[in-house]
Parts: structure tokens; sequence; C-alpha cells
């Protein structure tokens, strides 16, 4: 019974290692056929647009939170206490230099008003007398001078009540757009009430800045920044006009002012916009596409073209620096070198040695458009 068993044992494990062999035959000569077809096809490749690296002056930037401010911009109060007559003050309105915004109740002053001025047509009167009796020696030159005086007084007080009557009448002191106000006829108005805000309306405006202390020191009237407002507003260049004298001794730093001007998209007054100020001496960089950049664990690093041995391109993954963007392009501060050959739409494809097909050539973006973003 146990020779039978053991023969059994034989027979078996036997069959077993007959399949094992014969399927390891069988996959040997299947991955045998499959290099030898894989052999006769072509190395796979991966379609992509070029960009050749060009080097650029370039000035590195530092972003600030500047105030809009209107060139000419003022909190309207009366100067004199009364009532209101009548109110022009329409919120968000356009009004000229001169237009009346506001006039008190001068009823008082203008009854006065003619009451001097019929002491001035008697003064006149009484002066002239006297000056006709002084000719005929009937009169002294005592009483000629006093009567003269007497006509000075009536008329300085008829120039004093005018001038009143004007400071109750307010007018615009210039081109502005009217703020809120909350003025009504009949309102009894104290000194010095608020009335509303004039911004003067132009094609020009302030910025108003700061920037540290050292990088102050580097500015000067006459440079440009540029100033980017909210939203999809497009970016406006401004120009330095002014540094402000001193530094803050809390903060460390310093005042900047720049205007805008000659333009359609000026920001509104009081807006807060963002300012990009140039920093340090200008340099000569590397600039490619941004779609050529690659951002990784590792970094920051670029697809470059080299030809093998063969003759046909191949990509290599080199590790950059990169720096600010401007438009469709980014500064590359170390890494590459102008006129290296890198690739562009597609690259998010890639890995390191695959072999390329150059699709299409694409150029950067021009000099002068990104002078025009690099101040």
């Amino acid at each position: 019974m146990n020779r039978q068993n053991w023969l059994g044992s034989v027979i078996l494990v036997s069959c077993v290692l007959l399949i094992g062999a014969g399927l390891a035959a069988w996959k040997y000569e299947s991955i045998q056929g499959e290099q030898a077809a894989s052999a006769t096809q072509p190395e796979p490749m991966e379609a992509v647009t070029v960009a050749v690296a060009r080097s650029i002056d370039h000035r590195q930037t530092t972003t600030s939170i500047g105030t809009v401010l209107a060139l000419r911009s003022i909190t309207l109060k009366n100067e004199l206490a009364g009532t209101v007559r009548e109110v022009r003050l329409t919120p968000g309105q356009i009004v000229e230099t001169g237009a009346l915004l506001v006039a008190l109740d001068v009823s008082v002053e203008e009854a006065e008003l003619r009451a001097q001025e019929a002491q001035v047509a008697l003064a006149k009167t009484v002066l002239n007398r006297r000056q006709h009796l002084s000719q005929e020696f009937a009169t002294t030159q005592e009483e000629v001078d006093r009567a003269r005086a007497d006509l000075d007084v009536a008329q300085a007080q008829i120039a004093r009540t005018k001038a009143i009557i004007a400071k109750k009448t307010i007018r615009a002191p210039f081109r502005a757009k009217v703020g809120i106000a909350d003025v009504h006829p009949g309102q009894y108005l104290d000194e010095g009430t608020l009335l509303t805000t004039l911004q003067g309306i132009g094609d020009a405006v302030h910025v108003d800045f700061t920037v540290a202390q050292q990088i102050a020191a580097g500015l000067r009237a006459g440079e440009s920044v540029e100033v980017l407002a909210a939203g999809d507003a497009p970016a406006v260049m401004a120009k330095i006009v002014a540094l402000d004298a001193r530094v803050d001794p809390t903060t460390r730093n310093a005042m900047i002012r720049a205007r805008i001007e000659g333009t359609r998209h000026v920001p509104a007054p009081g807006a807060s916009v963002r300012v990009r100020v140039p920093v340090g001496p200008q340099q000569t960089v590397v600039a490619i596409p941004v779609s050529a950049l690659r951002k990784g664990p590792g970094g920051d690093q670029v697809f470059v073209l080299v030809p093998d041995k063969d003759g046909r391109n191949r990509v290599h993954t080199r590790q950059v620096e990169s720096g600010p963007m401007f438009g469709d392009e980014i500064v590359v501060h170390t890494g590459l070198t102008a006129g290296e050959r890198i690739a562009a739409v597609g690259s998010f494809k890639l890995r390191d040695g695959i072999l390329v097909a150059v699709a299409d050539s694409v150029g950067t973006t021009s000099k002068e458009h990104h002078e025009a973003g690099n101040p």
C-alpha cells in the first residue's frame, strides 16, 4: 500500500514539473516573439512645438499697494452758519467751475446791502457838497476829509456784506464729480458742516505707495512704474513725480507719488491698486514661453532638445530657476542659455530621453510687449 502511494506521488510531481516546463517554454517563446516584433517597430515619439530661449533686458520688480488720488480733491463745508435756500448737489454729477452747489438764505444780508447802498449815496452827496463849499471857502478841510471818510466806511460796509453773501453762496471751485450729499432746503447748517466731497475730473490721477527705504534710495523722479487695478482692467504706466523727503521711523518705508495721465483706463480716486516698482540695475536674462516650464516637487524644469547619434531629436530634463512672468513669457535666471531649443506646447507629456517630433516652432512675445510690462 505504501509503495503504491509513493508511486502515485512521484507520478503527480512529474506531471506538475512537466506542465511547469511547458508553460515556461511557451512564455519564453512568447517573450522572444514580442521582442522580435518590437524590434521591427519604430520607437514611439511625442509631437511637441519648439521654442528658442532668447535673451532680454530685464529689471527685477517688487509689488507695493497704492492708493489712487485725484489731482484735486476737497471736502466741501460751509464757512458761515445759515438756513439752506437752494441745493444742487446730485451725487455722481459732474459740475463745471463756478456752478452753484448750495445757497444759504441771505435775505438779511440783502436788506443790509440796500441800506448800505443808500448810505453810500448819501455819503457821496455830502462829500460833493463839502467839496463845493470848500471851493468857496465856506467850510473847512477837516469837514471835507470827514465826509470822504464816511463814504469810504459806507463802501467798505457794502464790500463786507457782498463777501458774506458770496460765502453763503457755495460754488464749485473746479470741474469735479459730486460725492454723496445729505443737504436739503430749509435745513439749518452750523458753521463748518460737511456738505459733500468733490473729486477733480481729468485725464490724470496720482498714485501714492510706499516702498522700503533701500528700494526708495534707487528710485528717481521720471522713472516708470506699472499700476494694476482690480478686476480685468489693463495695466497702465505711471511716472514717479515725487519722493517723500523722510522715511517713516516706524515702518522704515518711504512714500512715493506717481502720476497716471494720457490714458482712458484711469482708476477711480480712492481705489486700491498694485504697483510694480523696478528694483536694482537692468540685467540680461533668458526668456521662454510659460508653456515650456514644468513645475514639480524637485523644482522648475524644462525639456531641452538635443540631437542623438542618429540625428533624431530627444529631450532631456534640465533644472532651472525661474523668475517673474510677463504676459506669456517667463524669465529664467539660471539653468538655460539663449539659443537653446526647448519643448513648449506638449511638454507636459514628455519624460527624460524620449524621442520627439517637432510639430511646429513658436516664437516668444515681442520685445516691445515685454518692455511694456517691465518698466
